[in-house]
This record gives structure tokens, sequence and C-alpha cells, in this order.
């Protein structure tokens, strides 16, 4: 009886000195999870609410909010647990590990996915853009986290990593929302520059899809033996820009021929 009392109370007395040893510790450690959750609720919704007012991306949204979320909840767990006196040190060289080997693994894919952010943040490109990147020249129809995807013009879906048009040159043909046409035409001395100025303008004048503004711009751009080169500048729309150029220069020939204005090498009338 005596030996079980006395069992009892060394019991009681450990208890007693491990809840005043570490009792404040995890009072503290709970205190910082409570507060420290309701911390990251709050920037969640401020997250969100302020990446609406910015129009982020609606596929980048959630993702971003989320890994945040869980980074600092994870951040949180390890404080907690560093304050309540669990030794981390194990459980820190694992985790380090493991992150040094997915790292090395997955390099590439990170590499796609941090430009996929930077795109989609920095937008130098949107859905729909026309755009020349990797030697391909199309239409932006989709930007994912790990790639882009662009239709050609001849109907072929390309899909490029983001690492590739983060690090390397794009050429955004139609985010201007206008193009510029030049054409250059070679005639002889014989025939007058005012009559070629006319027939251009008259050119310009009837083709609905040319742009009034930035202006024209027609001229002799070169003087040869053989003759001279009449240069033209003109705007049109940039979407659908091919199909401009191909029916502006139908369109000039024609006029150039009912006009009897004569190109070198074309034959006689």
């Amino acid at each position: 009886m005596n030996l079980n009392t006395f069992s009892v109370s060394k019991i009681y007395d450990r208890a007693y000195e491990w809840i005043i040893l570490k009792g404040p510790s995890i009072i503290a450690g709970i205190f910082v999870l409570i507060i420290g959750f309701w911390f990251i609720g709050v920037l969640s919704k401020w997250m969100k609410a302020s990446m609406e007012r910015r129009a982020v991306n609606p596929s980048l949204s959630p993702f971003l909010s989320s890994l945040v979320v869980i980074v600092l909840r994870v951040l949180l767990i390890l404080t907690v647990m560093q304050i309540i006196g669990l030794q981390l040190t194990f459980l820190t060289v694992l985790v380090g590990g493991i992150g040094v080997a997915a790292g090395l693994a997955l390099s590439g894919t990170l590499q796609n996915f941090a430009s996929g952010v930077l795109i989609l943040l920095l937008k130098p490109f949107a859905v729909g853009d026309n755009i020349i990147a990797q030697g391909q020249e199309g239409t932006v129809t989709s930007i994912q986290i790990f790639y882009t995807l662009v239709k050609t013009f001849d109907n072929r879906t390309v899909v490029i990593p983001n690492s590739k048009l983060s690090n390397e040159v794009i050429i955004n043909i139609s985010r201007e929302g206008s193009r510029r046409l030049d054409i250059e035409l070679k005639f002889n001395y014989g025939v007058e520059y005012r009559l070629v100025e006319s027939v251009f303008n008259k050119t310009v004048d009837e083709f609905k899809d040319c742009l009034k503004l930035p202006q024209r711009r027609i001229g002799v751009s070169v003087l040869e033996e053989s003759g001279y080169k009449v240069a033209m500048n003109i705007w049109l729309k940039a979407h659908g820009f091919t199909d401009s150029k191909l029916s502006f220069q139908q369109l000039l020939m024609r006029n150039l021929k009912t006009g009897g204005i004569k190109l070198p090498g074309m034959p006689e009338q």
C-alpha cells in the first residue's frame, strides 16, 4: 500500500514538474497557432480580393492563394513545434534532402511553372494575340501554368513551354491593334511619278480596310540607272493583316494596269 502511494506520488510530482516546465511553452504554442491560423485566413481573403481588383488571371488567382496559404501554414506549424520545444533537427534535414532531390528532378518543370506565373502576371501577351515565338507565328489560344498553346495560321496547334517564352524574344504583332504594310515597286523613268502617286492614292482610298491614322506615306525611295522605286506605307488592322495585304496588292495591280502603268517585266499590252 505504501509502495503504491509512493509510486503515485512520484508520478504526480514528475507530471507537476513537466507541467510547470512545459506548460507555458505549450500554452504559448497553442496561442500562436490560433492567432496564426486567424491571420492566415485574413491574409487569404485579402489576397483574393486584391487579385480580383487587379484582374489577375482567373487560372492563376486560386493557385497563388492556395500556395501562399499552404506555405504559411507549414511555417506556422514548424514555428509552434519549435516554441513547444520539439526537436526538429532530423525533420529539417529530411525535408531539406527531399526538397533538394525534388528540385533537381523537377528543375525543368519548376522553371516552366515560374515562367507561367510571370507570363500571367506581367502579360506580355494575352489569349487572342498574334505572336511570333520559337519560329512559330499564330494566335494564342490558351495560357497554362506550364505551357502556352499557339494556333498557327495554317491550323496547327503548337505547345510551347513557358520557360522558352519568358527567356527569349516574343514578337506580339497584334497588341497595338494595327500593322504597317510596306510596298516598294520599280518603274521606268518614262512613267510619270505623279501618275503613279495618283494610282497609289486611289487604291488606298478605295480599299476599305486601310486605316486613316497613322497617315499613309508615298514617295520615291531609290533612284537607279534603269528606273526609280516608289515606296508606300499604309496601316491595316493587326487581326486579318495577311488577308488584307493580299487583297490590297491585288487591287493595286489592277489599278496600275487600268491606269496604263507598266511595271518592269510586265508584258506589253
